[in-house]
This record gives C-alpha cells, sequence and structure tokens, in this order.
C-alpha cells in the first residue's frame, strides 16, 4: 500500500473544493451575513463563480449573492451526466463544475460498491456546487477580504435531520476493504452518526490539509419567519432495488440474512443440579458409584464379622480370616528369612505349568548359565554389537523447527501452510519492540505513554536501529535491505514515528505528542498523519494498555518491523543475522536507555523462539546430570549387601556394577538413537532429555530384580547354576514388562503426532535394546561381580584383596541350604508391610480410597486444560518472557487470517465472481458478505472486521463509474490517473499536460454484463489492476495492497489457482483463545465451502501450531489405548491367563487416570510433551505392577498368603528398583532452569512415582488379595523339601516330600573364578 494510495484516502473531502475556495493568511472580515432575506429566495445564487484562492492553492467562491444562470445544451448535458437531478438553470460555472467533477473522482471509489450512497453523497455536493435553490439553504456568514476581492470564509448549511440521517445511513456500513474497515472511516473520519460526519465534512482544513478550505456549519435548526428551506431532497436507500447495495455495505437489505446471532452458550456437557449446586453429569455418576461401593465395602466388612455358621465353606473371599489360616499346613509357620530369599521351586512335572511359563523359565535356566559360563564372549559381543548400532550417530540429526515437531506432514494445517507459501507469499516475519510505563505505586494505573519525552527517546531508539548492520557472508545488512517493501518505497514499520514521517526534524514541527493524538483520531483522513510509505497507520497496531478508543491513555507504544520472508532457511539467511544483532542492540543498549525513563523494554525477532529453545536445551544439562549421578549413588548403595559380620562393605559393595548398569542404559539410549538415525529418523530434545531417564528406570529395575533373585539361590549351588536359576526365576516377568513397554511404545509410534511418534520409536528400541543388554552383558557382569565378592576382592579395584577369606567351594555339594541375611526392606516388608495389609480394616480403606481417588480423578478429567504455554517451554531467564507478558497485557490487536479460495474460476458463465464477492449486485451470502457478518460477533467468530478484497477493489476500479480508473490511451495501453506519471511527470503541476487528454475509460458501461466483465474483459485487465499504483485521483489501484493476494500463474485458462482475503483475529491472550480462534476459523469456512460449493480454507501463522490441539482429546485417548491394548496382548500371550491380563491393566489403567487428575490439580495442560508422558507412564506403571502379579501368580495358596509372599518376595525389589530410584532422580529435577522441566518433568515424574508405588505396593497386593487371578502352579510348591499341592477349585491340601535336584549343567566344567 504505497504513499499515493493512502493520501487518497484523505483527499475525498476536495470535493468541497468544487464550491469553496479561499486564502488561508487572508484577513477574516468580522462582517456577517443575516439569515437570509428575500433576495437569497429561490432562483438565487449564494455563492457564485470563483474570486480567490489560498496560499495553498484552494480556490475560494465569490460571496455575493447572485440570480441563477441559464446553461447552454452542452453544459447542462455535462451537468447532468454527474448531477441527474439538476436540470435547467445552475448556480455554477463550468470552471466550477470542472472543479467539482475532477475532485469527485477521487470519491468514486470508495463508493462505487454501494451505488445508493454514492449516488446520495454525489447528489449532496452537487446540491452544494450547482442547485438552482442554493440561495434557499446556505447563508454566508464570513468573508475574506483582499484588496477589493471578497472570498466566502464561512457558511450555514441547512438540512433536515431527517435527511441527514437518511444519508448517513446509507453509507455507514459501506467498507473500504484494502484497509479492513469503514469507507466511514476515511470520509467521515469515523462518525458514528450524521451530525459527526457533517461536523467533520464541515472543518476548515488547515494549510495543505485535505478537506474543506473553509468552515461550513451544517445547521438543522430553522427559524420560524425566516425564508430557509433546508436541504430534504429524496436519499435512495441503501437496500433500495435500483440501487441495491450489497448486504456487507448494506446489512439492513432484507434480501440479507441477519448478523450472525450471538452463538448458544458453549455445549459444557451434561449437568446435574444437586442441593441447588450444578455438577457435571460425570462428576454425579462418579458420587454416585462411590456411594454404592461404600455400602459393598460395609457389606464384605460386616459379612467378614458375621457368626462363624453363617459363613459358607464355598467363599473363599471369606476364607481370609486369621483363625482359619491358622489351620493351614502352609501358614501356621513363619515365613523364615531363608524362605524370603529363595525362589518357589518350579514343578518338576511340565504339565503343572502353563507351557509359556515352563518354557520360558527353562529356556532361562539354560541361557543364564551359558552366559556365566562365556562371560567374556558374551561381554565381547555385546560391545561390538552395541558400538555398531552407535555408528549410526554420523547420521544423527536433531529436529529443533516446532511446525516439524508437533505437526504431522500429512496434517492439515501443514498442508495449507505449504499451500499459501508457495502460492501466493510467507507470512513476513516480525522484529518487535515494546514500551511500557511503570505505575507509580503498586495498586495505582500505568501513566500514559504518549509524551514528548517518549516520543523523542523512540526517535534515539529508531536511529539506533537504523544504523545497526548484521553480518552475512562478509555483506553487512541493514534494516533497509531485508524489511518489508509494498511500493519500494521507506519499510513499512508500525510505529507511532510515522504520524511524523519517521523524520525526527518535524517531530517539532508537528508539534509532538499533540500531533500524535490529533493523528490517533485522523489516522485514514488527514494527509499530515500518513506514514513514510504512504498509507495510514491504524493506532490499534501501534499503542497498547488503551481501553475502547482512549488512545491517549495508551501505556505502551508498540514498534513492529515487517521483515521479507522466504521460505528456504538460506533465503531467510540475511535475515537472521540482523536478527542477532537487533536482539544485542536491545539486550546491551536499549534496556539501560529506557530505564531512567520509567519505562520496561521487551522485545522479540522472529528467530528468538528457536534460539531461546536451542538455549534452553542446554540450560538443564548440568542438572539432568546430577539426575542421573544420584540414581547412579543410589543403584550402587541398593544393590550392594552391608553385613560387617561377613564382609567388609568395600567388598558386598556394587559400585562397579551399579556404573556398569548405568553404563548398559547409556549404550542401548545411544544405541537406539544411532539405530534410528541410520534409516534418517531425526532426533528431537525430547528423546534427549527423557529417553535416557525412562530406560535407567526400566534398566535399575530390571538390575535390582536380577540382583536379588541371585540373592535369594542356596549358596551351596555354583554360581553358574545360581544365575540360570535366578533368569529362571525372573526372567519371565522381566521379559513380560519388557515386551509389555515395547509394544505400548512401539504402538505409540503409529500417532499422527510427530514429536509422540520419533519418541516412542526411540524408546521403544532403546528399550528392546536395554532389556537384550539386560538378559546378556549385565548378567554376565553379574556373574562377574559375584565372583569377585565370593572371592573376598574389592569393589571397583578387583584386582586387590579385601582381606577376607574366600567361600569354600566344597559347600556346593552339600545338602545344608545357605541363604544370606535377610536386608532391611526385605524384613520391613515380612514383618510390617505384608502384615498391615492383611487388616480387613486396612483392606476395606485401601479399596475406599484408591478407588475414591479413581473416581474423582475420572470427574476432573474433563477438566484439563489444552494446549502449551510459551511461557513454559523458554527458561526462567528468557527475555521473551517479559515480551509474552507484554504482549497479553498490552496488545489491542489480533493477528492476520487468510481465507484463502482455491481455483476459482472467474467466467462469467461459473458465477463464481459473485459468490465471493460483496460489493453491489454480489449474492447476499457470498464469502465476503459472510465475513462480514461475521465481523459482527467477534465474541464468538473471533473475527474482528471485514475481509480486505482484491476482488471488490478490482470490481470498482474496473467499474465505468471510477472515470478515474481503468484508462486507456487510443491505441489500447493503460493509462494512469491524471496525478501519476507520465500523466503528471514528477516535479511538475497536474492536470496542465496533454499527455493522457485522450484517454478513456476502459469500458462503457454497456460493455459490461449487468456490472460484471466478461472472462475475457477479466482476464486483460486483471495484470492491469495489480500493476496500478493507487493515488488521489484512483485510490483503488491493486499494486503493494494486493501484489501477493493472488496467483497469477496458470490464469489465462480462465481459473486462478490461489487468491487470499485477508481479515484479522480479536486480541487472544491465553491458549484457549488461539484454539478457539482456529476451530470458529475452521467451522467458518467448512460451512462456506459447503454452501458455495468453492473450496475455501483458512491461514493463519499460528495455526499449524494450535491444530494438534483440535483433536488432542482423541490422539490421547487412541494413544494410551492402543498402548494399553498393547501391554495387555503381551500379558496375555506371556501368562495366557485372561484375568491376570485384566488384573495389570486394570492397575495400569488406575495409575495413568489418577495422573490425569492430577494434572488437571496441578495445572499441567494437555499437550504433545504430556501426551508423550502420558505413554511413557504406561511403560513404568508395567514395572509397579507386573513383577508382584507375577509372583503372585507362581504361588500357591489363598490368595491373602500368595498377595504376602509375592509382596515380600517382590515389593523390596520394586520399591528399591523402581520406587526410590526414580524419587532420587526427580527430586533433582526440580531445580532445574526451565519450567517446563519442573512442570512437564518434575511434576509429572513425581506424580507418577508416588501413584505407582502407591498402587504397585498397596493396593495391587490388596486387590489381589480380594480378586486376583489363580495360581498358575498345579501340583507343588515347595518350601524346605515341603511341597503343598493347593488347589483353589477343590479346596484340598496334600503334602509330600520333594526333592531338590541341582540343575544339570549343561557345561563340563566350570570356568576359573580369576578376573
Amino acid at each position: 500500500m504505497g504513499r499515493i494510495a493512502w493520501s487518497a484516502c484523505g483527499l475525498i473531502l476536495f470535493v468541497q473544493a468544487a464550491i469553496l475556495a479561499g486564502g488561508f493568511e487572508l484577513k477574516i472580515s468580522t462582517e456577517y451575513y443575516p439569515q437570509l432575506e428575500s433576495k437569497h429566495g429561490g432562483k438565487m445564487c449564494a455563492m457564485y463563480d470563483l474570486c480567490g484562492s489560498r496560499s495553498d492553492g484552494k480556490e475560494l467562491n465569490c460571496p455575493d449573492p447572485t440570480p441563477v444562470v441559464t446553461p447552454d445544451e452542452a453544459f447542462s448535458l455535462k451537468i447532468q451526466s454527474l448531477c441527474p437531478t439538476i436540470t435547467g438553470d445552475v448556480c455554477c460555472t463550468p470552471t466550477q463544475f470542472g472543479l467539482l467533477r475532477a475532485q469527485v473522482q477521487q470519491a468514486v471509489p470508495f463508493l462505487t460498491g454501494c451505488p445508493a450512497c454514492l449516488r446520495n453523497f454525489l447528489n449532496l455536493f452537487c446540491e452544494l456546487a450547482c442547485s438552482p435553490d442554493q440561495g434557499l439553504f446556505i447563508n454566508v456568514t464570513a468573508v475574506n477580504e483582499q484588496g477589493s476581492n471578497r472570498t466566502v470564509a464561512a457558511v450555514d448549511l441547512f438540512v433536515t435531520e431527517e435527511y441527514g440521517q437518511r444519508i448517513y445511513d446509507s453509507c455507514k456500513d459501506v467498507k473500504f476493504a484494502a484497509m479492513n474497515t469503514r469507507a466511514m472511516d476515511f470520509i467521515g473520519g469515523g462518525a458514528r452518526n450524521y451530525t459527526e460526519w457533517f461536523t467533520f465534512m464541515g472543518h476548515e482544513a488547515g494549510p495543505y490539509e485535505p478537506g474543506s478550505p473553509f468552515a461550513i456549519n451544517f445547521r438543522t435548526d430553522v427559524k420560524e419567519g425566516t425564508s430557509v428551506v433546508p436541504i430534504n431532497s429524496s436519499v435512495s436507500a441503501c437496500f433500495d432495488p435500483s440501487l441495491a447495495c450489497s448486504c456487507g455495505d448494506c446489512p439492513a437489505a432484507s434480501t440479507c440474512a441477519e448478523p450472525n446471532p450471538p452463538a448458544p452458550p458453549q455445549n459444557r456437557g451434561c449437568f446435574v443440579r444437586i442441593v441447588g449446586l450444578e455438577i457435571r453429569c460425570l462428576t454425579a455418576a462418579m458420587i454416585a458409584l462411590y456411594v454404592c461401593l461404600l455400602f459393598v465395602i460395609f457389606g464384605w466388612w460386616w459379612t467378614y464379622y458375621a457368626p462363624e455358621e453363617q459363613l459358607s465353606s464355598e467363599e473363599p473371599l471369606l476364607q481370609n480370616r486369621e483363625d482359619s489360616e491358622l489351620e493351614r499346613p502352609d501358614t501356621d509357620s513363619e515365613i523364615l528369612p531363608a524362605q524370603e530369599n529363595q525362589v518357589i521351586d518350579r514343578p518338576k512335572d511340565p504339565a503343572g505349568t502353563p507351557f509359556m511359563e515352563a518354557f520360558l523359565s527353562d529356556r532361562f535356566r539354560i541361557h543364564g548359565e551359558w552366559v556365566a559360563y562365556n562371560v567374556k564372549k558374551v561381554l565381547a559381543v555385546s560391545i561390538l554389537i552395541t558400538v555398531v548400532l552407535c555408528l549410526g550417530l554420523i547420521r544423527l540429526n536433531v529436529e529443533t523447527r516446532p511446525e516439524k515437531l508437533w505437526v504431522s506432514p500429512g496434517s492439515k494445517a501443514a498442508e495449507e501452510k505449504e499451500f499459501f507459501d508457495s502460492h501466493l507469499a510467507p507470512f513476513y516475519r516480525i522484529e518487535q519492540i515494546i514500551l511500557a510505563t511503570i505505575p507509580a505505586n503498586k495498586g495505582s494505573s500505568a501513566p500514559s505513554v504518549v509524551t514528548d519525552e517518549n516520543l523523542q527517546l523512540l526517535f534515539d531508539i529508531q536511529a539506533k536501529v537504523d544504523s545497526l548492520r548484521g553480518n552475512y557472508s562478509g555483506k553487512l545488512i541493514s534494516l533497509q535491505d531485508i524489511c518489508l517493501k509494498p511500493l519500494g518505497t521507506p519499510c513499512a514499520t508500525q510505529s507511532v514515528l510515522q504520524y511524523f514521517k519517521m523524520d525526527a526534524d518535524l517531530f517539532l514541527d508537528y508539534e509532538g505528542a499533540d500531533h500524535a493524538e490529533f493523528c490517533f483520531e485522523h489516522y485514514s483522513s488527514s494527509e499530515a498523519c500518513l506514514s513514510a510509505f504512504g498509507g495510514p497507520v491504524d493506532p490499534t497496531t501501534i499503542l497498547g494498555g488503551f481501553s475502547g478508543n482512549n488512545y491517549t491513555q495508551a501505556t505502551a507504544l508498540v514498534v513492529t518491523y515487517p521483515v521479507v520472508n522466504a521460505i528456504s532457511d538460506e533465503g531467510n539467511a540475511a535475515a537472521i543475522a540482523w536478527e542477532k544483532e537487533f536482539i544485542r542492540l536491545v539486550k546491551e543498549e536499549l534496556v539501560g536507555m529506557v530505564m531512567p525513563y520509567n519505562l520496561t523494554v521487551s522485545f522479540s525477532s522472529e528467530s528468538s523462539i528457536e534460539a531461546e529453545l536451542q538455549r534452553e536445551s542446554t540450560a538443564d544439562v548440568l542438572t539432568i546430570a546430577v539426575s542421573y549421578l544420584v540414581m547412579f549413588v543410589y543403584i550402587s548403595v541398593t544393590l550392594g549387601d552391608y553385613t560387617p559380620s561377613v564382609s567388609p562393605f568395600y567388598v558386598t559393595s556394587k559400585v562397579l556394577l551399579g556404573l556398569s548398569g548405568v553404563i548398559i542404559v547409556a549404550l542401548s539410549v545411544l544405541g537406539s538413537m544411532g539405530f534410528c538415525s541410520f534409516f534418517g529418523v531425526k532426533s528431537t530434545l525430547i528423546i534427549v532429555e527423557v529417553i535416557p531417564f525412562l530406560v535407567l528406570a526400566v534398566g535399575v529395575d530390571n538390575m535390582c530384580i536380577l540382583v536379588n533373585a541371585l540373592k535369594r539361590q542356596d549358596l551351596s549351588l555354583q554360581l553358574e547354576s545360581r544365575v540360570g536359576l535366578a533368569l529362571a526365576e525372573v526372567g519371565p516377568s522381566i521379559t513380560l514388562a519388557s515386551l509389555a513397554e515395547v509394544l505400548a511404545f512401539a504402538v505409540g509410534s503409529f500417532t499422527p503426532m510427530p514429536a509422540c511418534r520419533v519418541f516412542s520409536l526411540f524408546a521403544a528400541v532403546a528399550v528392546l535394546l536395554d532389556y537384550l543388554l539386560q538378559i546378556t552383558a549385565f548378567v554376565a557382569l553379574l556373574t562377574l561381580d559375584f565372583r569377585r565378592s565370593e572371592s573376598g576382592r574389592v569393589d571397583c579395584i578387583p584386582c586387590m584383596s579385601g582381606g577376607t577369606e574366600e567361600i569354600d567351594d566344597t559347600s556346593y555339594g552339600s545338602s545344608t541350604r545357605q541363604q544370606r541375611e535377610p536386608g532391611i526392606l526385605l524384613r520391613y516388608m515380612k514383618n510390617y508391610h505384608a502384615p498391615f495389609l492383611r487388616i480387613p480394616a486396612v483392606k476395606a480403606c485401601v479399596v475406599a480410597i484408591f478407588f475414591g481417588l479413581l473416581f474423582a480423578s475420572i470427574a476432573l478429567i474433563p477438566n484439563i486444560s489444552v494446549g502449551l504455554d510459551q511461557k513454559i517451554v523458554l527458561p526462567r531467564d528468557s527475555y521473551l518472557q517479559g515480551y509474552f507478558d507484554n504482549i497479553t497485557e498490552h496488545l489491542r490487536v489480533g493477528p492476520p487470517v487468510y481465507f484463502v479460495v482455491k481455483n476459482y474460476n472467474y467466467s462469467i458463465e461459473s458465477n463464481q465472481t459473485n459468490k465471493l464477492c460483496s460489493i453491489s449486485q454480489c449474492d447476499p451470502d457470498s464469502l465476503l458478505n459472510e465475513v462480514t457478518r461475521a465481523a459482527l460477533s467477534p465474541e464468538t467468530s473471533y473475527i474482528s472486521r471485514p475481509a480486505a478484497s482484491w476482488l471488490d477493489d478490482f470490481l470498482v476500479w474496473l467499474s465505468p463509474n471510477a472515470f478515474g480508473c481503468c484508462r486507456k490511451f487510443p491505441e489500447g495501453n493503460y493509462c494512469p490517473p491524471d496525478d501519476q506519471p507520465p500523466c503528471c511527470p514528477e516535479g511538475e503541476e497536474c492536470g496542465f499536460g496533454d499527455t493522457c487528454s485522450e484517454c478513456t475509460t476502459c469500458f462503457l458501461q454497456s460493455d459490461l454484463l449487468e456490472g460484471r466483465p466478461s472472462t475475457e474483459q477479466f482476464q486483460a485487465k486483471l495484470p492491469w489492476f495489480l500493476a496500478a499504483l493507487p493515488s488521489a485521483d484512483c485510490a483503488k489501484g491493486g499494486h503493494g495492497a494486493y501484489t501477493t493476494s493472488l496467483n497469477l500463474t496458470g490464469y489465462e485458462s480462465g481459473v486462478i489457482r490461489a487468491s487470499e482475503f485477508r481479515s484479522y483475529h480479536t486480541p487472544l491472550n491465553k491458549q484457549s483463545d488461539f484454539i478457539d480462534a482456529l476451530k470458529a476459523a475452521k467451522d467458518f469456512t467448512n460451512k462456506v465451502s459447503k454452501s458455495l460449493n468453492i473450496e475455501v480454507f483458512p491461514y493463519s501463522v499460528f495455526y499449524i501450531f494450535f491444530e494438534q490441539y483440535l483433536d488432542i482429546m482423541n490422539t490421547t485417548v487412541v494413544s494410551l489405548s492402543s498402548a494399553l491394548a498393547a501391554v495387555f496382548f503381551v500379558c496375555l500371550l506371556t501368562t495366557t491367563s485372561i484375568s491376570t491380563a485384566f488384573t495389570i491393566i486394570f492397575v495400569i489403567a488406575m495409575i495413568v487416570i489418577d495422573l490425569m487428575g492430577l494434572m488437571v490439580l496441578w495445572n499441567i495442560q494437555l499437550n504433545a510433551v504430556s501426551v508423550v508422558n502420558l505413554v511413557m507412564s504406561i511403560g513404568i506403571a508395567v514395572e509397579f505392577c507386573v513383577h508382584i502379579t507375577h509372583a503372585f501368580t507362581m504361588t500357591t495358596g489363598y490368595k491373602q498368603d500368595r498377595a504376602s509372599k509375592a509382596l515380600v518376595i517382590m515389593g523390596a525389589s520394586v520399591f528399591s528398583g523402581i520406587t526410590l530410584t526414580k524419587f532420587a532422580g526427580v527430586l533433582v529435577l526440580y531445580f532445574s532452569q526451565s519450567e517446563i522441566f519442573e512442570v512437564y518433568y518434575f511434576r509429572m515424574y513425581f506424580g507418577l512415582v508416588i501413584l505407582g508405588a502407591l498402587h504397585g505396593l498397596v493396593f495391587l497386593p490388596v486387590w489381589l488379595s480380594l480378586a486376583g487371578p489363580k495360581t498358575m502352579l498345579k501340583q507343588e510348591h515347595a518350601i524346605n523339601g515341603e511341597s503343598l499341592y493347593y488347589d483353589e477349585d477343590l479346596d484340598h491340601h496334600f503334602s509330600y516330600k520333594a526333592e531338590i535336584v541341582k540343575a544339570e549343567s549343561p557345561i563340563a566344567s566350570p570356568p576359573s573364578r580369576d578376573w
């Protein structure tokens, strides 16, 4: 939008100069004319001919009453061509009429789209200039004198109130498409009624300003007894059928649909009212279910304490009473320490155990012994494979672009952005500075920022920005080199300094801040307020912190530098180089400059977010490293035995083993990243930050379980046999947990969100690789470590003896079963934890509390907010934190929204033109009319104003009525308006040359088909329009305003592949605002596309980042459901028990649901990061559930006893290997520099650890004791050689002597114990 284009916006008021003229510096006479007398009656002219001019060249009328004049026929026809209501005598000379016609053409392009308004507007000035009844309604009230000449200085113009209201009503809604605003903002200064409009038009303009050269006082008060007859001529309504305007310009037309009614209250779901409180139906249902559950618990409680004879022997749940338990042979004896540390022997008869369990146990026993006998080979092969996988890191590529992380390449938003960028033009880059005032004291309002002192400071800041240079490939880049220049003129900077043409020398000449305040109200109508680049500057885009239209109360100055954007990174390299220097300048110089002025400065560049995200990725390296170090130290401590009576701590400790385990985790992650990178999968920062934590959490659990299982084995057996038995004991449960996690993550890799998909893929490979290394390399390292400790060698220095005697190998053949002393956790689980959970009252409370937590979480889940606050993902010390705060607090304009039309068929036969446009004869339900209607309900549509329409302006530019626009030379070439070269050579006064004297309009009215061009006419003149410079004589030129609004590639076929119509969203401050605005725009275009049968889609720069939230709930449900289904499938395949699989899935689902409820309480939003964490929580929750459940199914007895035994056997490993390890690591994340770590990693991981531990160690044992699955052992239960056979269905007890059979080694002779 160029300088000439927008100066026309104010020059429209020059139509008054056709009848008014004068000298500004001349003496104003104190003589006032009285109210009109008889000599000023009908057939008398109050002002006739021109008698002088002002110093700025504006001509002035003669004030002397003159009889009307009868024109000749040629002059009469010329007058009627413009003023059809004036026939016969007139009150204007040919010179006056020529001046009227020349100036009127400036107004025509603004109003041609609404014929009724244009006709009424022209009639008003025709009456004023040439009406033969001029003497009846005009009274000259002041004159200027210069020598013998007298000219008009002021007049009273009498009109009726009805006339004023009718003419205003016909024009009040007419749009000025190029500026997305009303034409009344330009021809009436934003008038809201006819009195404001007339006052604006009658204001005496200053030198060289557009407007009336003398004061016109529009009056409606007529004194009785005078001969005054106010103007009350007929006025065509905007909906007059003969001059009908479009629905966008005349919403009151009967053919137009009503404005969009206020949207019904958003569907909040089902609600019920209980005791005067309105609550969700879901919440009410959960309350009802919970009450029912409490009754069930109470009934169980009462039944449990019923008399003995009332009990049924067929109710196993009621047989858990202590007196009944004491009668059973296996529960009467205490679980000895030796029994705590030993595995329940597997039955020798495979028929007694499910095939899969027996097969896995046998395979793992053989595998474990083979690894123990071939330690060096296993370690060598493991290292070799891992190194080969890590070689893929050479191709590692980390994706940091937000649109590639959170938006699927096949998403609608990505496709639409690619279409917009490639067919039209990428949205420009934005560099911005916000200066805001600071309140004098807390609680007071901030003072106005519009002061002379602050504006002069802004000039100083602008000078530094102008002198700024960035270095790109040795070339110095300035703002002028990269900024947006619509017409090749100065940068289109949006700043209050544009009211001073960005020139500090004009600041005092224009009276400083007073001029700025004047321009706030007249930015579109005063030429003195036009910017250096030629366009008007809307105060809503350069000010902030004001309410309504109280611009003078603004508390912030907003300076925006639009910079040309390119599709490729290479094309933006120069801009990025300048942006780096821009950020440095503000940080190092401007912040200090504004402090003495009691101002704050916030700032941002287009590349700021990406740069700060990259800085954030390294800001917490130390925090993450400390977190892993804490977990490593804990692992080393918890794996060791601290029994000074047996061996010193430096012998029994397992620091080296713990370090080896951490190294295995690191190699698993690196191998996963190398493997995926080799196949071209890009990594992400989430992978680097989260997956090591995840794999370490899973790996530590397996390490603890393996170490504890080996500790439980009989020391009389060879170490290799013990390793095989330990792996046979826990291998199936480790496999079950690992495969469930791998499959859960693998299923997550099919989600459409790239960040989730890539994370799931990397996590699945990492967990699988970690599992494989755990059962190979770690088992080998475990064997070596036990050899070291049993030979009395020092941890970390295995070549050094610890001074203790080596354990006697001869004991391996002994019948004496040797056990290690149980640890503290084992004793706690046996003596305190397990017995406590056996108490009926405790069981009842546990069930009630955990189900209450579940129901409460289900009720809370609908309240999860969606989105990702930009401030959270940035470091706490980022300069963007203050910038986003100021954006929310001060900005009063929303982001642009483009309505993009694909494949617009402009042929006359398709009628698509009328389906899109919004001027006269366009369809009432056209696209642009619908946008205008939507803008009337901004609170629901999030559209703040009508759309700028190249199509409307083109049709007006083409119209013969806009006779100064589309013109041609006699030879058929384009002829520009008279105020442009070559018609008006630069440096010369326009209107005196003959170059364009023979130019004619492109078409006559008869050449058009119902006001529309034919296909050939449209095709031929569209390039002319896009090349036409806007000017005072024709403000509708398309160059600059619509240069990138449509793509002419292949348009000769009659189809324009892409075009856009620009509007603006309302100010969007919250994440929910952006999401709702996107949803409203999508709904709007879907409805319009279906109605018009034309493909239309909305586009704004933020859509691509927020589209994910439109379907984030479904994505979450699908991801979690798929992961849970995968875990269920693995559990079912491994255990061959539906009830066992359901039990595991049920508890995992409880943990995840409770975690989502916790997200609501902790205000954690649902987004890609939290979805990744929820998927990961399923993998972690498996660890809390699988091992205890598996141990429960591999024991016999009543459910109560099996639950206690499972808790004693696996509880310590779960508590120490999972809970405490992750708890220690998570606590460190609290001290991270980035809030995203504190919110999404510390809070969610902390909640997951606590919920997982409580469910796995408290709820799960209780639930298993009440409704656990049946045992998978049907024949024997060996404890100290006494084997118990128990079948729950038959409730029979048998005992027999079991023979302990040492497993035969597949290896002929054991290797040396030496390292």
